[in-house]
C-alpha cells in the first residue's frame, strides 16, 4: 500500500482532511506506508533482543551520557537501523535523533525524520515495560506521520495527519473529560496544588504517556521543564490526531525543525479542559522556564 502526499507551494488551511497542518514545497512525496511500518517494528525487535525484561537478557551495556541521561547499546543499535532504512526509503528526508550528532545540513531539509530510538530508556534498562521506539516525519515544522513501537507492551501506534491515529488497528478518541478536578495524569506522586487530581500508571516513556491521553486512558498529561522535540513529535501527533489538545506549557503550538530543538513542557488534554490546565500551570511555568 502507497500514501502519497501531495506538497504545494501554498499552505493549506489547517482543517484541511488532506494534510492537516499544510505543507509547503511543490514536490509529491510518496512513502510505502508498509514498508515504513515494517522497519518501525523491526526497530522494535531489535531492541526487544536485548530488553533486560526477557529472561537471560543481563549483559546490556549502559553508560552514562554528559548530561548524566543513561544510554544504551540497545538504543544504539535501533539507532543505526533506523538511520538507514529510514534514508533509504525516503532519501530527501533529513535526519534528526536523540542518539545521532545534529548535522545542520540535514536539519535545513523540509523534510526531516525525527527519532528517539528508544523513548524511556530508564525503563527499559531495568527490564520495564514502558519504553517505546519514535518516529515522527516532519514537514516545514509540522508532524506529517507518527509512529510508536511498544513491543514489551504488544502496542503499535500510528497517526496520519489529517487522517487519524491508531493503536493495534483500532481508531483512537481522546479522552472528552470535562472538568479538570478529577482528571487522570500519569503520575507516581502528585503535588499539593494537584492534589484534586487522580494518579494513573507512568511510563517512564513521555510519548507513552502522551499516548495514553489519546486512548481516552488519561486525562491529561502536563510537564514543566524542557524537553527535546525527538521525545514528542510521534506521540504528539497520535495525541492530536485522537482529538487531544497539544500545546507547550504555555498553551503555545508546537513546531519541529527549529534551530533549537527544545520546548519548554508539553501540555496533552481532553479538549475541554485544556485552557484550565493552562490557567493552572501558568505560575510554576513562568517561574521555570
Amino acid at each position: 500500500m502507497v500514501c502519497e502526499w501531495f506538497a504545494r507551494e501554498r499552505n493549506w488551511p489547517a482543517d484541511d482532511p488532506e494534510f492537516g497542518d499544510g505543507t509547503d514545497s511543490g514536490t509529491r512525496r510518496v512513502i510505502d506506508r508498509q514498508r515504513l511500518h515494517a522497519i518501525v517494528r523491526a526497530a522494535g525487535d531489535i531492541a526487544m533482543a536485548s530488553w533486560p525484561g526477557h529472561a537471560g537478557n543481563d549483559a546490556l551495556d549502559v553508560w552514562g551520557k554528559a548530561d548524566s541521561s543513561p544510554v544504551s547499546a540497545a538504543d544504539l543499535a535501533v539507532d543505526e537501523f533506523l538511520r538507514g532504512e529510514l534514508g533509504a526509503l525516503l532519501p530527501a528526508a533529513g535526519w534528526l535523533s536523540e542518539e545521532t550528532v545534529d548535522d545542520p545540513a540535514q536539519r535545513k531539509r523540509d523534510l526531516i525524520w525525527l527519532v528517539d530510538p528508544i523513548d524511556g530508556t530508564r525503563d527499559y534498562i531495568h527490564g520495564r515495560k514502558g519504553w517505546a521506539v519514535s518516529v515522527a516525519l516532519i514537514n516545514t515544522k509540522r508532524p506529517l506521520l507518527g509512529l510508536l513501537c511498544a513491543p514489551a507492551r504488544g502496542e503499535f501506534w500510528y497517526a496520519e495527519a489529517g487522517r487519524g491515529s491508531w493503536r493495534n488497528g483500532e481508531r483512537l478518541v481522546a479522552s472528552q473529560r470535562d472538568t479538570l478536578p478529577g482528571a487522570r495524569v500519569p503520575a507516581r506522586f502528585l503535588s499539593h496544588e494537584d492534589a484534586d487530581l487522580v494518579s494513573v500508571d507512568q511510563p517512564n516513556s513521555i510519548a507513552l504517556r502522551i499516548a495514553m491521553v489519546a486512548a481516552g486512558e488519561a486525562d491529561l498529561l502536563a510537564t514543566v521543564r524542557w524537553g527535546y522535540e525527538w521525545d514528542i513529535g510521534a506521540a504528539a501527533l497520535i495525541a492530536r490526531e485522537a482529538g487531544a489538545a497539544v500545546t507547550d506549557a504555555f498553551g503555545h503550538p508546537l513546531n519541529y525543525n527549529k534551530h533549537d530543538p527544545r520546548a519548554f513542557g508539553v501540555l496533552v488534554t481532553a479538549p475541554a479542559i485544556h485552557g484550565a490546565a493552562v490557567e493552572r500551570l501558568a505560575e510554576r511555568a513562568a517561574r521555570l522556564a
